[in-house]
């Protein structure tokens, strides 16, 4: 049986009672030795509270050894952070000055800024990705994330439209209310910061489940909350098993919108909760298969650094990874030689906390094992093992960065999401054929070219059906540029001011004027 989960009746109420008894803080060793204090209860109406479900072991993967055991979340659990979160909005949050909800975002952003370094170590301690990259881009990236809309909150307007002379007419766009959010594993407190900065600001109510496998830093992330002064009910921080749970949270009907990233099969689970129980607004941020495509005419020493970091960035754990490579056939042979260069020159494996590191372990045994069967799975159809394929080190879920040549897009490492540090490139003859190539796919989430032709850089950002197109880069983000995916990568958009519209609803006021003239 996994040990993570409880599967009987009795084992499930043993483990209930067991986390009633286990206090909140809990002291945790690092594998370079340090330790850490970290929380461990759920965060419900600026308290952290027991869970009534059983307690999860979370696991290091840089170790393969039991972090510590957190609280989950069960059915009441979730009642009481909707039923807190409701109270507020009603109350207290939705009459708060908007510029006093930007000063409050700021202020925990400062607080977030002042204790880098630790909400850093969590994500590496939790999720295995170097703490260097941790600090220096994940957490640096969410302060900014919710430094840009407290910069919104005060900016959200309606029109006035003129329709006739004897009525004013103008529009509200008001808060949703409760929203219910559900975060992978791979960035915790990035994917927190895209739900909870744009939602707060638009005047929302928010309850969060973290993925099991990855709870520390957002108990952390909602210590700070509660100490920014945010009035109890707008943060609430859970976890527990998405079966469990997440589906609580989807079908929960006090809930207005729910928010999700993660795997489209998920996705569609969350779809149909939310439409069985009061039809909610959704907004849904799915799987990737990306195509970087090289042509002929590309600078290709360039192009192969920016793919070699658009497919092994965060391990490969990207739902935008490029994990499609297609080069014009005149010139593979070289850019296949210059994309092992880089690979080797940049991908350095080693404990997430040394400061060389720049790809640590991947997130679980279960994730592990995944990435690995791809591996044997096309090696079975006939590509190529160019470089890597193979574990790496007796201890920890390290994969070496693997690249497959040789590869038809009717593979299935060609066609499904690995989430790992894997990359298949293929050749093509002509623009036309790439383009084919890279929509033949049921995703839709991001893509790149790579050329010093304009034209050709134009036709296919436009023919080709993702989200997100970056040319002679990839993996490139900022807060202000939307994010989101088409087809089976979801919809609705992350960051930008385009977020904004997936937290609020518009209102419509007619008014008929009494006087005459």
């Amino acid at each position: 049986m996994d040990r993570r989960r409880c599967c009987s009746f009795p084992c499930y109420l043993h483990c209930s009672i067991m986390a009633q008894q286990q206090p909140d803080l809990q002291t945790v060793r690092l594998s370079n030795g340090k330790q850490i204090t970290v929380h461990t209860q759920l965060f419900i109406n600026n308290e952290f509270v027991p869970g009534h479900g059983p307690l999860i072991e979370t696991i290091n993967p840089a170790t393969e050894e039991v972090i510590c055991s957190v609280h989950s979340a069960d059915a009441q659990d979730v009642d009481a952070a909707v039923t807190a979160a409701t109270k507020c909005f009603k109350d207290t949050w939705r009459k708060v000055a908007p510029a006093e909800r930007g000063r409050l975002i700021n202020k925990l952003a400062d607080l977030m800024e002042r204790d880098k370094d630790e909400l850093a170590t969590l994500d590496a301690l939790d999720n295995g990705k170097a703490f260097t990259v941790a600090r220096d881009v994940d957490i640096t990236d969410s302060i900014a994330c919710y430094r840009y809309f407290a910069g919104w909150a005060d900016k959200i307007h309606g029109q006035t439209i003129d329709t006739t002379f004897d009525k004013m007419c103008y529009t509200r766009h008001e808060a949703l209310g409760v929203v219910g959010a559900v975060i992978p594993w791979n960035y915790p407190t990035m994917m927190a910061a895209w739900k909870f900065a744009p939602a707060l600001a638009a005047g929302n109510c928010v309850v969060m489940k973290t993925s099991e496998i990855t709870p520390l830093p957002l108990y952390k992330f909602a210590e700070l909350a509660k100490e920014a002064g945010f009035p109890p009910g707008v943060i609430n921080v859970i976890t527990g098993y998405g079966h469990t749970t997440g589906n609580y949270l989807a079908g929960h009907k006090g809930i207005s919108k729910m928010a999700f990233t993660g795997s489209t099969a998920t996705g569609r689970k969350v779809m149909e909760s939310s439409s069985s129980s009061n039809l909610k607004k959704l907004q849904l941020e799915l799987g990737g298969k990306s195509a970087q495509i090289v042509c002929a005419d590309a600078d290709l020493d360039s192009a192969a650094e920016w793919a070699c970091g658009g497919i092994f960035n965060n391990h490969g754990q990207s739902c935008n990874a490029g994990s499609r490579i297609l080069v014009h056939e005149s010139v593979h042979d070289k850019f296949v030689e210059l994309f092992i260069k880089h690979t080797k020159n940049i991908i350095k494996l080693g404990d997430p906390f040394d400061e060389d590191t720049y790809q640590g372990p991947q997130i679980s045994k279960g994730q592990f094992d995944k990435i690995m069967n791809y591996i044997e799975i096309g090696k079975k159809e006939g590509a190529v093992v160019s470089y890597g394929g193979k574990r790496w080190g007796n201890k920890g879920y390290y994969i070496e960065p693997t690249v497959f040549t040789n590869c038809k897009n009717s593979m299935r490492i060609m066609q499904e999401e690995i989430f790992g540090p894997v990359v298949a490139i293929a050749t093509f003859k002509t623009i036309e054929e790439a383009i084919d190539i890279a929509n033949d796919s049921e995703y839709g989430l991001a893509g790149g070219v790579y050329t010093t032709n304009l034209d050709t850089a134009i036709t296919v950002t436009n023919e080709v059906k993702t989200g997100t197109m970056w040319v002679n880069c990839f993996d490139v983000f900022d807060q202000s540029t939307p994010f989101g995916g088409y087809k089976q990568s979801g919809f609705g958009k992350e960051l930008g001011e385009y977020a904004l519209q997936e937290y609020t609803q518009v209102k419509v006021v007619k008014i008929l004027r009494s006087s005459k003239l």
